[in-house]
């Protein structure tokens, strides 16, 4: 059991991370380093003459090999760490009599989605470099804080009793009654559109992760299982 764990863990967060890595490529990495000309400096948003225009335009993904290696070993590992996850819950699951086919592995890792990234997001989104926010400790206990209720919350609606739903919803929406922590000033050096870009292509190429994480996991322990 824990041996086809660690293969289903593995073999998927290979291939989840190698499709996160290259959807970051295509469409988030060129914007994070448009992001950071206007951390540098280079470009000004609400520059010197006081107008709200800026120039517009990616860098291209450059030649810093090293830097974008570095973001493909990141994804495999993480996605690797959230597949061991994903395999232990399916494997809980399965014990209970819940057999998971590959199909509904995508249901898996998309409310893994949900619970790691999209709730989260919801009060501390992705943000641009050169962003000023909160302090980190706060934000690290919110966002784990949600993390935990969000879980909680999907595994009280998918597996609770016909009348437990509601409290899973409850539960899940009590960080967002707390509130994340944030400053009083906005501190913005890039221009909002270009966030609103930035936060929507990272939530949108971490589902697709998730989705592809889910149904590897569940279709390679399904052939373990059967083999």
């Amino acid at each position: 059991m824990v041996k086809n764990l660690f293969v289903s863990a593995i073999c998927a967060g290979i291939v989840a991370g190698l499709t996160a890595a290259l959807l970051q490529f295509i469409f988030v990495i060129p914007v994070l380093l448009e992001g950071e000309l206007f951390e540098s400096g280079a470009r000004l948003h609400f520059g010197s003459n006081g107008s709200p225009q800026s120039d517009s335009g990616s860098p291209g993904l450059g030649s810093d090999w090293g830097r974008h290696s570095m973001t493909v070993a990141f994804n495999i590992i993480t996605y690797t760490g959230y597949g061991l996850l994903l395999a232990a819950m399916i494997s809980y699951a399965a014990l209970k009599g819940c057999i998971t086919t590959s199909r509904q592995g995508v249901i898996w890792g998309l409310c893994g989605f949900i619970a790691v990234q999209l709730a989260p997001a919801i009060g501390l989104p992705p943000e641009l470099p050169g962003t000023i926010a909160a302090e980190v400790g706060p934000r690290q206990m919110w966002w784990l804080g949600t993390v935990m209720a969000t879980a909680a919350g999907i595994g009280v609606i998918a597996f609770g009793r016909s009348y437990l739903p509601i409290g899973g919803i409850a539960i899940m929406l009590v960080p967002h009654l707390v509130g994340a922590p944030h400053l009083d000033t906005f501190f913005g050096v890039a221009p909002p559109e270009l966030a609103a870009e930035f936060a929507t292509l990272s939530l949108g190429t971490a589902a697709a992760g998730w989705a592809v994480l889910g149904y590897v996991v569940a279709q390679i322990l399904r052939q373990l299982k059967d083999s």
